[in-house]
């Protein structure tokens, strides 16, 4: 077994199935080369006994002729392709009942969604493999699983039908954290520094597959410039891949994409049917949950708004890079990254990228406070002003428990940070504006999270409360 890095609490799950004293039915998704598979191949290594994974975009007849091979191969005799996946499930229920009388075994079914071809009877026959037989098998446990997270979660999750109810188990499985993928890239003999590692991160997040491609002697500039920019580079078209991969129609899903890489701060649900031409109705609300689930954007709630004003931003770390460098840049080939790192885009870009991170690492940034028990809420906010008013927005509250509210300001630099007199006008500013249109009677920290800290936050006693360094997001 290969090492699992991180994924303790997903590890701890698996082995609770594996000890559990019934039928178990853990359906797994994620987005596209998170490491799904690599997860249940190694944690299920011993108990495993059969895997199958649909093929995209093949016909029935072809998908058949997979599980065919898959047989032969779970078996070690030539098994010829059953005709429909009834007969299929009957030959598997075959197969594994003379394994499962004494200890519990595993099925894995990968790319679970791309086997549910038009008119092809799966999602029937796996009803039927499942209620009257697998469900009543002890020493069983069905692993489905699939990158098309909207879909696993309509159809398997929240089923209607025959599924109902039936999943007994459901892991969502996240991009690794800063942390984790440090720890990855080290188990990989890669070793590099936290601001390196951080500006990885703002390429490739936490994706595992993506990381993979980081060859050791390389500093970030070097790994970013060969996978992005070269013609043959990793990342260089992933993005159509990857949503042609995960959404039927996908053309829809990149253009709310785009839509949101154009907008830092984030658009509402109505910005978004106004810009990208939208119909308001159910079909826009499932393009934008189908985004949600698999990660590719953030929904967010206003302080002191409700639902209806939340605003959705693009937090995918490699799809907002994607859409501002590889797809409309003017430079291509070696060298390109380090002439971008020179420019404004790529200093808005930054900064967009590392307020991003932190989002996405709150549990760290409150250890880092010293409120890791203090139950908290989070929220972006933002006032837009009438004539002659003063706007703001604030990027990340986190509201404590505590009658505290931390204002959090992010600053992305490659050293220590400086607060000259405008910036600290201008968060003095942000603050009174909040108070003012918030009334809030809670005790406000302006909290700043930098790369290398703040070189002069004495000069600047009263108003800045905390500071967090990078550091703290790798714990």
């Amino acid at each position: 077994m290969e090492k699992i890095i991180g994924r303790e609490i997903e590890q701890k799950q698996l082995k609770n199935i594996i000890e559990s004293n019934d039928a178990e039915l853990l359906a797994i998704y994620g987005r596209r080369r998170i490491g799904k598979t690599y997860l249940i191949r190694n944690a299920y290594e011993k108990q495993l006994i059969f895997e199958l994974s649909g093929v995209h975009n093949a016909t029935l007849s072809q998908q058949l002729e997979v599980f065919g091979n898959a047989m032969s191969r779970a078996t070690g005799f030539p098994i010829a392709s059953p005709r429909n996946w009834s007969q299929a499930f009957t030959l598997l229920i075959d197969y594994i009942k003379p394994l499962i009388k004494k200890e519990k075994k595993v099925i894995f079914i990968d790319e679970f969604p791309w086997l549910h071809t038009p008119r092809s009877g799966f999602i029937q026959a796996f009803e039927n493999f499942w209620n009257t037989w697998a469900s009543k098998e002890k020493n069983l446990v069905v692993v489905i699983c699939g990158s098309a997270a909207a879909w696993m979660i309509k159809n398997i999750i929240y089923n209607k039908g025959g599924l109902h109810n039936r999943v007994t188990r459901k892991i969502r499985l996240m991009p690794f954290t800063l942390g984790e993928s440090e720890e990855f890239l080290k188990e990989r003999k890669i070793i590099l520094d936290r601001y390196q590692l951080i500006q990885l991160y703002m390429v490739m997040g936490g994706v595992p597959q993506y990381l993979k491609m980081i060859e050791r002697g390389e500093s970030s500039m070097l790994a970013i410039d060969r996978i992005c920019f070269t013609k043959d580079g990793f990342l260089n078209d992933e993005f159509k891949n990857l949503f042609s991969s995960l959404f039927d129609d996908a053309a829809i899903h990149m253009n709310i994409i785009k839509a949101l890489a154009k907008k830092g701060k984030g658009l509402t649900r109505n910005e978004i049917i106004e810009t990208c031409k939208l119909k308001s109705g159910g079909g826009t609300s499932q393009v934008l949950d189908e985004l949600a689930e698999s990660g590719f954007i953030g929904i967010f709630n206003p302080y002191g708004k409700t639902a209806k004003d939340s605003v959705y931003k693009l937090v995918d770390e490699y799809t907002l890079f994607y859409t501002k460098f590889i797809e409309h840049g003017k430079l291509k080939g070696a060298g390109s990254w380090a002439k971008y790192s020179r420019t404004q885009s790529w200093i808005s870009w930054s900064g967009y990228a590392f307020e991003n991170i932190c989002l996405k690492h709150i549990i760290q940034l409150k250890n880092a406070l010293g409120i890791r028990s203090v139950h908290t809420e989070h929220y972006m906010w933002r006032y837009i002003p009438n004539k002659d008013e003063k706007g703001a927005q604030i990027d990340l509250l986190i509201d404590r428990q505590d009658m505290c509210i931390n204002l959090c300001e992010m600053k992305f630099s490659n050293t220590e940070f400086e607060i000259t007199k405008s910036y600290a006008k201008e968060i003095q500013s942000k603050m009174n504006v909040f108070i003012e249109k918030t009334k809030t009677r809670k005790t406000l920290f302006l909290t700043l999270v930098t790369t290398h800290g703040v070189k002069n936050t004495g000069n600047y006693i009263g108003l800045i409360q905390n500071e967090v360094k990078m550091d703290a997001l790798f714990k």
